[in-house]
């Protein structure tokens, strides 16, 4: 039996018209949005490896007190390197094949994530955004399923939407882009060559790492920037699709327009973590289209708030944001939305 939630989501949540479709909201933004731009491209990739490298720079000669900022600012520029192969992903870095799967490759490599893995697997997520039982992001539990939990399941999904939700985006990288078995036979030569690049880099680079520097440095120079990271990725990936007032879709129900329009989160975080994070939290425009560059989404999101500003949901990023979120949003069901652990009675 469900409980009335803390923070009720809305019994009517916004809803675009049943015959609006994702072209009709594309026809209105600027071809302007959708247009490559070599400069830009490359100047983010410049900036980018810059800002990572000044962040290593200050973990090698910041006092121990001071070692947290460089942490934090080194991780979130360690994100960067993932929005740019993010947008090599979805072929919207360059306009050669070749060129976005090679800078995507090196951009994850720090990172350890297999390009090919990672873009198959979330390719997936934007052709069935909130769609029940299908969307591999973070899709909520249902009653039924959350019933039925094997304990260590059970704990493992409670830690991901609780207050540990940062260590949700490890499990997801672990669990899922290493394994053969969920890709189709057709894309399991390129996911294994990218688990191949990965692991031998990480053979190769994580020795060599201690033995210059010891096991100290390694995690200094990897492991807890590699956790900030994780901690943004979670972050985003929760933030993008989470609110009281969005509604995840049964799939006979699912309509493209209205989990792309109306059930993805415009999210404001603070200015430098957008300028290290290339504004991937304009997120709304990037999952009308992904051909939208991330130096673009700016510029869409502004005319979808001319055009559609009613069926648009925005935030800022705050600690009560997050909250509510990992307070609240927990187990979701059709009819009465989203339900705290904590008020959810089987």
């Amino acid at each position: 039996m469900i409980a009335s939630p803390v923070i009720q989501t809305s019994p009517n949540p916004i809803q675009v018209e049943p015959d609006l479709r994702l072209k009709d909201i594309l026809k209105t933004l600027p071809k302007a949005c959708f247009q490559k731009n070599r400069q830009k491209a490359w100047m983010s990739v410049f900036i980018n490896v810059g800002m990572v490298a000044l962040g290593y720079i200050s973990i090698a000669i910041a006092p121990w007190f001071l070692l947290p900022i460089a942490w934090i600012f080194t991780g979130t520029a360690l994100t960067g390197f993932f929005v740019l192969g993010h947008d090599c992903g979805h072929r919207s870095f360059a306009k050669r094949r070749w060129v976005n799967d090679l800078v995507g490759h090196i951009m994850f490599l720090p990172l350890i994530y297999p390009f090919h893995c990672w873009r198959i697997l979330h390719n997936k997520h934007h052709a069935y955004t909130n769609k029940m039982d299908v969307d591999n992001a973070w899709q909520p539990a249902r009653p039924h399923d959350y019933d039925n939990y094997p304990s260590i399941w059970l704990r493992g999904y409670q830690v991901m939407r609780g207050r540990m939700w940062w260590l949700a985006s490890i499990i997801h990288w672990a669990g899922l882009h290493f394994d053969r078995s969920q890709f189709a036979p057709k894309d399991r030569q390129k996911a294994t060559f990218s688990m191949l690049v990965v692991i031998g880099f990480a053979a190769i680079a994580f020795p060599l790492l201690i033995a210059t520097t010891g096991l100290w440095g390694f995690v200094k120079f990897w492991l807890i920037p590699w956790l900030v990271y994780h901690f943004w990725m979670s972050t985003f990936t929760l933030v993008h699709h989470t609110a009281p007032d969005i509604a995840f879709q049964e799939p006979s129900e699912w309509n493209a327009a209205q989990a792309q329009l109306a059930g993805t989160v415009h999210c404001e975080y603070p200015a430098w973590v957008e300028f290290l994070c290339h504004h991937i939290n304009v997120h709304i425009p990037h999952h009308l289209s992904t051909a939208i560059p991330s130096y673009n989404l700016r510029m869409a999101h502004e005319s979808l708030k001319q055009n559609w500003s009613s069926y648009l949901h925005e935030s800022c990023f705050s600690w009560q944001l997050m909250k509510e979120i990992t307070d609240h949003c927990h187990i979701y069901d059709e009819k009465d939305g989203y339900v705290s652990f904590r008020d959810y009675h089987r």
